[in-house]
Order: C-alpha cells, then sequence, then structure tokens
C-alpha cells in the first residue's frame, strides 16, 4: 500500500503577528462553523480516492489550529478518522500558540487522536515576543508546556526564530538554553523573512528596524547547531533538529518529494504526479466548497525534469543529503548521468560533497544553500 501525508489547513488567528505572510485572518470567528463544514466536506467528497493509501502523517497547521473551538477540532478530526486509511503508527501533529491553550484543550486534543504538537515560542524574552506581535508571553508558554505534557504528549515541538529585529546574540543564546533546558523532543529554528505584505516590510522600509546582517544572522544559526548539538539534539535538516527518533516524519514527505494531499483554504497537495492547490481566498473557497464545485486550481503535471530538480534542492535540504541510489531506483538514470556536471562544480566549489553513496552540503554549502539550489533547476 502507497503511504501519504494530509495537510489540513486552519486559516484563522486570535492576531495576526506582524511578520507573517501565511494565508491566515483575524477576527473571523463568525466563519469558524462554516470553514468546518466545507472542510469536512472536502474531506467526504475525496474518501474514495484517498481509501487505497495508508496516510502516515496527518498535520493541521495555519494558521492557529486551536484557535477554533474544541468541538471543531472533534469534528474535523472525527472526519478524518471516517474519510482515511490513518495508520496505527501515523504522526498526527496539530500547530499551536501558547495563548490559545489550558490544560483541558490540551486533553481534549490528546483524546482526539494528536500525538504530536507544535508550539510556537519564537523566543524567550517579553520585549521581542512584543515586537513580533505574539499574544502569548513565556509564562503561558510554559504552562502550556507543562500541561501538554500532562495530557501525555511526549513528542512537542517548539518552534524558534533568529535574526529578529534589535536581536542580540546574547538573547538568542538564553532562548536556546532555556528551551533546550525544557527537554522538548524537536526544535525548529528558522531565520526572519522580511516578506512583502506584511507589517515588519513596512517597517522596515521606513528604517523603523533595521536588518541583522549577514554575519550575525550566520553566527546565530552556527550558534543553534552548537548548543544544540552538544544537548543531543540531531540535525536532520538545515532548520530542523530532534533527539534520536523524534524527527518529523511530515516533513520529510515533502524533504523526500513524496505524495501528499492538502485540506482546506490555500492548501497545496503533491498527488499522483501533479501539484495544485485549493482556492487561495476564503471566500473563494467557501463558494466553491458550498457548491460542490471543483476545488483544485492551477493544476500542473510534473515533468521528469522537474520531479528530478526537485527531488534535488529538496533532498539536500536534509543534513545527511540524497542517497545516490534512490535517485536511479526512482529515475532509472545515474545522478551523475543528469547532474554530474553540476555536481562536480559544487563541490569543486566546497558547497557539495559525497561520503559512503550520499551526495550533501558542506558546512559552507549550508549557508549559501540557494546557490546550490539553482544548479539544479529545470533549464526554461
Amino acid at each position: 500500500m502507497e503511504e501519504i501525508g494530509l495537510y489540513i489547513h486552519i486559516p484563522f488567528c486570535r492576531q495576526k503577528c506582524l511578520y507573517c505572510d501565511f494565508p491566515s485572518f483575524a477576527g473571523k470567528e463568525a466563519l469558524f462553523s462554516e470553514y468546518t463544514d466545507a472542510l469536512c466536506r472536502e474531506l467526504e467528497e475525496s474518501a474514495e480516492e484517498l481509501a487505497a493509501y495508508g496516510v502516515k502523517s496527518v498535520f493541521m497547521g495555519g494558521g492557529t489550529p486551536t484557535v477554533l473551538p474544541v468541538p471543531l477540532l472533534e469534528r474535523i478530526m472525527e472526519t478524518v478518522f471516517a474519510c482515511c486509511r490513518v495508520l496505527p503508527e501515523a504522526e498526527i501533529t496539530i500547530e499551536a500558540n501558547p495563548g490559545t491553550l489550558d490544560g483541558e484543550i490540551c486533553q481534549r486534543l490528546k483524546k482526539m487522536g494528536f500525538n504530536r504538537i507544535s508550539m510556537g515560542l519564537q523566543a524567550w524574552q517579553e520585549e521581542l515576543l512584543r515586537r513580533l506581535g505574539r499574544i502569548h508571553d513565556r509564562r503561558q508558554f510554559l504552562e502550556n508546556l507543562e500541561n501538554a505534557r500532562k495530557a501525555g504528549f511526549d513528542n512537542i515541538n517548539t518552534d524558534l526564530m533568529f535574526a529578529l529585529p534589535g536581536q542580540t546574540l546574547e538573547q538568542w543564546r538564553e532562548t536556546l538554553e532555556a528551551v533546550i533546558s525544557l527537554g522538548v523532543e524537536h526544535i525548529s529554528a528558522y531565520s526572519l523573512i522580511i516578506e512583502e505584505g506584511t507589517p515588519f516590510y513596512d517597517f522596515y522600509a521606513q528604517g523603523r528596524y533595521r536588518e541583522t546582517d549577514e554575519e550575525t544572522d550566520r553566527a546565530m544559526y552556527r550558534m543553534a547547531v552548537e548548543l544544540l548539538e552538544t544537548a543531543g539534539y540531531h540535525q536532520y535538516e538545515i532548520s530542523n533538529f530532534a533527539k534520536e527518533g523524534k524527527e518529523s516524519r511530515h516533513n520529510q514527505i515533502y524533504w523526500l518529494d513524496e505524495p501528499y494531499r492538502g485540506f482546506g483554504m490555500g492548501a497545496h497537495s503533491y498527488w499522483q504526479g501533479k501539484r495544485f492547490h485549493n482556492p487561495l481566498s476564503l471566500e473563494g473557497y467557501l463558494r466553491k466548497a458550498q457548491a460542490g464545485e471543483a476545488l483544485w486550481e492551477e493544476v500542473e503535471a510534473i515533468s521528469e525534469a522537474e520531479e528530478m530538480s526537485e527531488f534535488m534542492f529538496l533532498g539536500l535540504r536534509m543534513t545527511k543529503g540524497i542517497k545516490k541510489d534512490r535517485f536511479l531506483r526512482r529515475f532509472g538514470r545515474t545522478l551523475e548521468e543528469v547532474y554530474g556536471p553540476a555536481v562536480e562544480k559544487m563541490k569543486a566549489e566546497g558547497l557539495l560533497e559525497e561520503a559512503e553513496g550520499w551526495l550533501r552540503l558542506t558546512a559552507r554549502g549550508v549557508d549559501v544553500s540557494n546557490h546550490v539550489f539553482v544548479e539544479f533547476l529545470p533549464e526554461s
């Protein structure tokens, strides 16, 4: 039986963070029930085509899924289990803002079937949390981390951000050391990206904030790698660190270029050799779902050249890199036949290396990974 992942998008937040360009909205509580109806209908209408697949990962993201009332979350998860063959060992994750949790909610999330929770802390310092527009404080994070533990969650991810406006190396070290001391199983550490259309983009354009210089950004990244490795966290992807056996199975579906289906507004899918997404507007999604119209937009058949390209630059995000014989099994051609000159060029520049049948980024290659990935883009 072929195995796939499911992504379920909940596009609601209590308050939009100032740096966020994800498809999510605050102040839409009146649409919670209507959206849940549409999402469940989409799942039910896909049940027949999903029946032949084993679901090895479910990821409910957003937005902030935990802003939905618990009964609506329960209805969504009941529909998932009714419509999909969720494997007994499946990883089932929900994203949560610490400001939207409490002890009872954590208990009920566990009963719904979630076995992994991803909590967005971002920073340890209250001043940085306020600067980011987060709705929670450090106390709420600590309280709800404990609530999640009491509910039985033994697989918890914490999202952290660095290169924040005004953030010092000492503050970043304090954040890392504090989270390490709490013993979470997984840590995602991302550099802030200033996205157009966000308040942060305007703040930087107006000179209210200054971008973190590249040297400091890289120093923060290297600090994370060193501190987390010393603390027993295995770096398995450029921005992700886990204790043994706690690597995110869902994210590895993306990096290994495996199939997944997305449900909900704006959700993307990689399915049966095609890429497509649902309507990108909330109104468009609700209208089409209620009318029973087809939701897939921009359906694109993936050519072999594109598939090989994605296999390369997604796989190289993982620290172990790409297993060369896996490329051969998938495409019937050796990696050298297709990408020999590009690989040799990147090796000569000290950005790629080979070891025991694997091709991976060097430490220097990680710092300029986008430069490496460009070498594997299909010719236009």
